[in-house]
Parts: C-alpha cells; structure tokens; sequence
C-alpha cells in the first residue's frame, strides 16, 4: 500500500537517484506522527492494517509489531454509546459499506482511556478495484479529558465538590415533575450558615474555604442518600427531598443538621464554632413550580433567622403576608425618606464629674401615619437591606449638624455611621459639605463607628480613617467589646473615644459579676491612649456609682434622660446643661418567679406571652412575636387594666420589659385567690420543638 510503501522506504539507505520529492514526502509524514497532531493508518481490503503509526503502539502500551496484520476493528471499543461522545455508527459499519468517513469519534480498546477522531476513505486501483482503506487519525484523548472536566465544572462546585445551583434547580425540576406523576409530595430545605462572615473577616478567605469544605462533608454524612445538597454560593446551601414530605421525619434531619453543623471545627491552630439556619419547603398536589417552592424556603429561612438564627422554619401562608408587609414598609420608609416624614431625636451624654450635658447622640425616629411609632432596630437594618441607608444617613448627618450648630460651642453631636455608609467612598466630602452647610466646627462633630466597619482591615479603610481624621472631626468606637480584635484597632485606629457597651454595663452593680472589672480594664486601657469613655446604657444609681468610682468619662444613658427631639435638646442646653440622675437605686427591683398566661397588645395586635418573673417595675416574659427593643406595649395580665411597658432588652423569644409606673404585685395574690383552678401550661422547651 502507497503509505507502508512510503514508510518502508523511509528506513533504507537513500540511493542518490531518488527523487527529492519522495523523501520530503517521507520525511515531512515521519515528523507528523511525531508531533502528536495525527497519525496515518492503512488497510488492505479484509480490513486488517497494512499500516499504522508506531505512536498509536506507544499510546496503547504495546508493540508496533503487534499492532500490523490485525483487523483495525480489533483496536476499537464497540459498545461505547453516543451518550458518552462516541460516534453512532462504528467504524467496522464504515470499513464493510466501502463509504468514506470523517471524524469518527471511538475510544481505544485501552487500560487507560483513549479517544481517537478517525477519518478515512476507501483506495481504488487504475481499474477500480477496492485496495483497502486509507486515513489520517487525531489524538483526542486530552481534550476529552478538558471537556469532562468543564462538564464536571459546570455541573459540582469547585471548591466543596457538591452540586452547584444548575444542577440543584434541574435537581428540584425533576422531584416536582416526579412527585407530581407519582401523587406525591417532595421537599426543599435552604440553608444560611450563621457567624460565618465574622470567620472570612478575622482568620481570612483560605480559613472560610476550609470551614466551607467541612461544612460539605458533615452535610452529606447527615442526608447521605435521603437527598441532593448542593451549594449556590457563598455560605448557602440547599438540599432536594424528592420522596420525603412528612414533618416529622424533616424535623429530624434538620435538627440533626444543626447539631452536626454547630460541633467546633478545627482548623489549624484555630476553633470556630458556628450555626446554620434551615428554611423548609414542601410540595403540594398542585402546579406550583421551582421557583415557587424556592421563594417559600426563603421566607421560612428568613423567619428562621429573624427567631435568632440556630433554628428552623417551615414555610407557613402567612410568610407571604409578612414578606408583602416588609415590602410595604420598605416603600413608605422610602417615602418618609422623600417627604420628610422622619425625626431626629437626641440622648444626652453626661460628664460624670460635673453632671454636665457636653454632648447628645442623633437617633433617627420614625412615626408611621398609620404604623404608629417603628423602631430603629427594625426600620434601620430595612433601610441596610433595601439600599437606603446611604439616603438615610445622610439625612441623619445634615440634619444634626444643623441642630448642633444651634447649642453652646462646648456641646458635640454624635452620629453613627452605618458599615455600609462607611465604604462609600465619597463619605468624607459628604462630611465636609454638612459641617459646611451648617457651619459646625469640625471638632464639634463625632463620629461613631462599630468594630464592624473595621473587619476588612485594609488599606481603604485605613484610608477613610485618615481623611475623616483630616478634617477635623472626632471618633468614637461604638459598641466596644462585642466584636473581635478590639485591641488590634485601639492600636491602628487614632479614635477619641471609647463606648463601653450595655451589655458589660447592665448588671455590673449585682453581687458576682464579673463586668465591673471588665469596665475597669476598659477604662484603664482608653487612659493609656489617651481616650475618653462612656458607658453606655446606664439606668440605675448603684451603676451610675460603679462607672463613677470605675473611673469612666461620660455617661449616656436612661438615668439621665430619654431621647429627646430636637427643640428640647436645645433648650436644655441653652439654660444650664446639667443633668438630674433619675433611675432605681437597685439593678433591678426584686422580682418574683412565677408561670401566667397574658396578653400583649401591639401596633393594634394581640399576641399571647408566658410571664416568667415580675416586680413592682417591670417582667420578663415569653412571645413567639418579634418585639423590638424600645417598643412600647401594654401587658394584660387580667388583673385590671393593661400595664403599659417598654421593651428594654430581648434574647431570641425573651422580653424584658419595663412598666411605666409601678405594679401594685398583691393583685397577682388577689386574682390567683379568685381563680378556680391553676392555669396550665406547656414548658417552652416542648412549645419551641412544636412550633418549630
């Protein structure tokens, strides 16, 4: 045959008379094979080889010798399907009809995967008398391996190995599509890691990844074969339940997700400990598509959050309400924003020494024309969620700027700073344009930031210290001590001032806690750099007395005055500026334990509440309802008229609340001598499972 011929001739000694044409011919085939771009092969009419490159030995781990005089066929896995990126037709189908072909997808009858693409055409004598076959072959075995991978890639997520959101969405398609075939039912659970970002933020991006990875392992040794888990990203997750619907067994397997995701990791030298949040979906024999079931999980996750994070929520019709609810309150915050609807209501801050007001805090304050007064805690992270805040705090700025330019020159204003706000890079020029505008020293203006703001510690944060520190104005670190690393930024960050948290504030007064000397470090440490202090969240004598004796500058807190508007700050200062401590002599009146029903009524709502404990001045009581701090109420206990209330603190479902003015306690006795029989109850330990 013309190319064995050729080939063979290759290996003798060249006479002189050759033609030149021949051996470039030879010599230009032999460096062809051996690049690795193609090969040649030849038939005779049986289909057995007459030729084929040694390369196609070398890749079959065999000698060439052995490879000649069998049938070409021989080499080819026949039972390769299309679906596996063979051709339909094999190559025997080619050989046998005499037709030409052109890339002929076949793997090699291999230990070791190998793919060709083979082309050929049949060879005819002068007279047209069928020869055999010949061809030229390409090496696809690399790019096989490429095109597997970028499947494998487009399919499983990279750094955890589970399925990513493609495949979990074709996953969710097909258990509907089944479950609706089979009258059955299927289940979708979301999940949100919690304390996550705080692990990306203080050990860094390789840390999150290797906790990523973890998190993925204990995930499938949970579900194992009961259902798909994937991860859509970041730190969230998603597992399909094509035969599982029924409340229980789902209770089981999250819960045993959470148990499983909270036990600490261990990561190099470092423990982290965090939690996840499960959202729970399930089918129903109706047309609802993938999408649907989704957005349910969502909001069952995002009720699972709002209970304190660490739990479960099933999906609930009413979800829907309260996400239109959250929508509508969005749209007239955004409205109040334009209009002017907000209010900016200013906290005394107090020098311990003098008693003197040298500085109020601005806190925005929203009454809704039909709401009724909203909270901050729930309107600010809204605004931080819809995009807002950047509208809001500005207003915030100007308009405390305006109001302070108003006091006595000693007076300072502070203004808190969102995180958000904070990585605008244009927030120093908006800084420079309100003091301007109101034409307010710069050094009358403090601003207040949490440990937040300083996670990503890098080079545009220290950025925005330094331009911020340029014109003037003072800084304050808000919340200390809750965060991490808070001696790192006293270190890095030229703050003026130290805002000791209530948390460390609240209870230091009471006998065995541990606070009063956590105060006392705090205060010893903002000495060293030179800082002010201010405890925050001060409300009884015997804590005024401790933070006095403990050495702290300022105080801010109920003792001395509520948030007050804007007319009233002024006309406090304006004739005086002293301030009246005004609070319980005690941490906390004394209290007795006892178990009652009541109700609370609550921006024109009724919620029902477990009493846990009461005293002459407040109540700590259970409430499956979200009561932000500061919320105002009214407590029926049955025993006369509603008590009115303030919420001063809460712990996921526990409330503590505060009375407006003190409870007469004998008509617990009296109403409980009246009643026929003792209120039963559930413990709330049992409650929550249910609920749940």
């Amino acid at each position: 045959m013309a190319i064995a011929r050729l080939l063979r001739s290759a290996a003798k000694p060249v006479p002189e008379e050759r033609d030149e044409g021949a051996i470039r011919a030879e010599l230009l085939v032999a460096e062809f094979e051996q690049s690795g771009k193609g090969w040649f092969w030849e038939t005779r009419k049986d289909g057995s080889l007459a030729y084929i490159s040694a390369v196609v030995a070398n890749s079959l781990r065999c000698e060439h010798s052995d490879l000649l005089d069998t049938d070409f066929t021989s080499l080819i896995i026949s039972d390769v399907d299309a679906e596996n990126g063979a051709s339909e037709r094999s190559l025997g189908f080619y050989l046998s009809s005499r037709v030409p072909f052109k890339d002929l997808v076949l793997r090699a009858k291999s230990k070791e995967e190998v793919w060709w693409s083979i082309s050929g055409r049949p060879v005819h004598d002068d007279v047209g008398r069928f020869l055999g076959f010949r061809g030229i072959a390409h090496d696809l075995t690399e790019k096989r391996r490429s095109e597997v991978e970028l499947n494998r890639l487009a399919r499983f997520d990279s750094l955890t190995g589970l399925a990513n959101r493609e495949m979990m969405r074709r996953a969710l398609e097909d258990a509907l599509f089944s479950a609706s075939k089979r009258k059955r039912r299927c289940s979708l659970f979301l999940l949100d890691l919690d304390r996550f970002k705080s692990v990306n933020d203080t050990l860094g991006h390789p840390a999150g990844d290797a906790l990523l990875r973890l998190v993925s392992l204990r995930l499938k040794d949970v579900i194992g074969d009961s259902g798909q888990i994937g991860r859509l990203g970041g730190d969230e997750f998603q597992a399909v339940f094509p035969d599982i619907a029924g409340e229980s067994q789902l209770t089981e397997i999250a819960q045993a997700v959470i148990d499983s995701i909270s036990k600490p990791y261990y990561i190099g030298s470092e423990t982290i400990s965090i939690g996840v949040s499960v959202g729970i979906a399930v089918s129903d024999y109706d047309d609802r598509t993938a999408d649907d079931l989704v957005r349910d999980a969502d909001l069952a996750l995002y009720a699972a959050k709002a209970a304190g994070k660490g739990t479960f929520r099933f999906f609930q019709a009413d979800m829907h309400a309260e996400a239109r609810d959250r929508q509508a309150l969005e749209a007239d915050l955004r409205q109040a924003l334009e209009e002017g609807q907000l209010s900016v209501f200013y906290q005394p801050s107090v020098e311990l020494n003098t008693q003197k007001v040298v500085g109020f805090e601005a806190l925005a304050r929203w009454t809704h024309p039909v709401r009724g007064p909203v909270s901050p805690s729930v309107f600010v992270p809204l605004a931080e969620e819809s995009g807002l805040i950047n509208m809001l705090g500005e207003w915030v700025l100007r308009t405390a700027c305006l109001d302070a330019a108003k006091w006595p020159a000693h007076v300072r204003v502070a203004v808190n700073l969102s995180p958000l706000q904070f990585a605008n890079k244009s927030l120093p020029s908006l800084i420079a344009n309100a003091l301007a505008s109101a034409e307010l020293p710069a050094n009358r203006l403090e601003l207040e930031i949490t440990e937040g703001v300083l996670l990503n510690d890098d080079q545009q944060v220290h950025d925005m210290i330094k331009s911020m520190k340029s014109l003037g104005v003072k800084l304050a670190l808000d919340d200390f001590g809750t965060g991490y690393s808070s001696l790192g930024y006293l270190r890095k960050v030229p703050f003026d001032k130290i805002k000791i948290d209530q948390s460390f504030v609240r209870g230091a007064s009471l006998p065995g806690s541990r606070n009063g000397a956590i105060i006392r470090a705090i205060v010893s440490l903002a000495g060293e750099f030179s800082m002010e202090t201010t405890a925050e969240g001060v409300e009884t004598q015997d804590e005024l007395a401790l933070v006095k004796d403990l050495g702290c500058s300022l105080v801010q807190g109920y003792i001395f005055g509520k948030p007050m508007p804007a007319d009233e700050a002024q006309a406090h200062v304006c004739t005086g500026g002293t301030a009246e401590a005004n609070g319980f002599v005690r941490a906390r009146p004394q209290r007795r334990r006892l178990i009652r029903s009541g109700v609370v009524h609550h921006q024109g709502k009724t919620y029902p509440v477990r009493l846990r404990n009461i005293s002459e001045g407040g109540a700590l009581i259970e409430c499956t309802a979200k009561l932000p701090d500061e919320t105002t109420l009214r407590l029926d206990l049955s025993i006369g008229e509603p008590v009115e209330s303030e919420v001063r603190w809460s712990i996921e479902n526990r409330y503590g609340l505060r009375f407006s003015k003190e409870l007469d306690l004998t008509l617990l006795g009296q109403a409980q001598a009246a009643s026929p029989a003792p209120t039963s109850f559930i413990p709330h330990y049992l409650t929550a499972k249910q609920e749940a």
